[in-house]
């Protein structure tokens, strides 16, 4: 990609003051915008370049990092996508470029995705709308954002606040890219589900101009659990039983993520049956899940000697078969 000397594209001298770039950028506008030329395809293409110009050499922050950069910016620059969080990747969507008249890969590289994609220009009855030259200022609103969000299994059903902290990059004070920690709090509603996701508002990328940002998308990723393990809204828990009380049935206490409750185990069940414990799933309203207790009974590895003569006499007194 090409150095491209914005200055000489606005015909504009080096120190040239914003109020001086402003007159020759609306000067320059008028002449080729594409609404004036509608004949002739090269005046586009000059129009996206002055624009590009512009929208670099009025702003003293990019322009001090482009002009720091200057003809050797393929050896100065190291950068990465706006914003990221600890441990996650942003993926940015959408068509980047979309309708209208693009920035060129030599801007988008040197001032980040976060500014890059199109503006389109339509007419307004008080002239076109982003045209700096007719009054208003050019906007485009930043990118959205997503991430992951890990949440645990009490997090996700519980809801609340949570603070995150993200790392966003920005124009440092010396005109290169820095980052710089940030942290926000992100409201969780109660019994969200894994896959869902929670939108923070103007937390994306930068917008361009006075765009406002985009938006973040936080992807609910819900933590493995050491007891519980989820099947839609459903959660389900396995309770261990000993043979004499899934013989006899019992009163148990089974945990659930509201704390403890009492459960009565009927006689003669079997491993793998389950028991519903209504309202304590995932999810909210008509469509929240309940809570599943499986069955799993359990039988003693190593057995005394005396016991080992009751499980004998058991054998020889019933009349139970589990095979027919």
């Amino acid at each position: 990609m090409e150095y491209k000397d914005y200055y000489k594209i606005l015909g504009v001298d080096k120190k040239a003051s914003k109020e001086e770039m402003s007159k020759a950028f609306k000067k320059l506008a008028k002449k080729y915008h594409p609404d004036l030329n509608p004949n002739d395809p090269k005046a586009e293409d000059k129009f996206k370049e002055i624009n590009e110009a512009y929208e670099v050499l009025k702003d003293p922050e990019k322009r001090k990092l482009y002009d720091s950069l200057g003809p050797n910016w393929q050896h100065g620059q190291n950068f990465q996508p706006p914003p990221g969080y600890d441990n996650v990747h942003f993926n940015f969507q959408g068509d980047q470029r979309g309708a209208g008249f693009d920035f060129s890969d030599f801007f988008e590289t040197i001032f980040g995705g976060g500014f890059g994609g199109g503006q389109r220009f339509k007419r307004s009855t008080s002239g076109f709308q982003g045209d700096p030259f007719s009054g208003g200022s050019f906007a485009r609103k930043g990118q959205d954002a997503e991430a992951a969000l890990e949440l645990t299994l009490e997090e996700a059903y519980q809801g609340g606040s949570k603070s995150i902290t993200l790392q966003e990059q920005i124009i440092g004070a010396d005109g290169r890219p820095a980052v710089q920690n940030k942290t926000l709090n992100v409201n969780i509603p109660a019994g969200i589900k894994d896959g869902n996701k929670i939108r923070l508002s103007g937390q994306g990328s930068p917008g361009m101009g006075s765009g406002q940002s985009g938006d973040l998308y936080l992807r609910v990723n819900i933590l493995p659990h050491e007891h519980f393990k989820l099947d839609g809204n459903n959660i389900i828990y396995d309770l261990p039983l000993s043979p004499w009380e899934a013989v006899l049935g019992a009163n148990i206490l089974v945990p659930t993520l509201e704390g403890n409750i009492e459960m009565k185990i009927p006689h003669g069940i079997n491993s793998g049956q389950k028991l519903r414990i209504k309202g304590r799933g995932m999810g909210r309203g008509a469509s929240k899940g309940d809570q599943l207790v499986r069955i799993m009974i359990k039988v003693p590895k190593n057995v005394p000697d005396n016991e080992k003569e009751l499980w004998q006499q058991l054998k020889d007194t019933s009349v139970f078969s589990p095979r027919s």
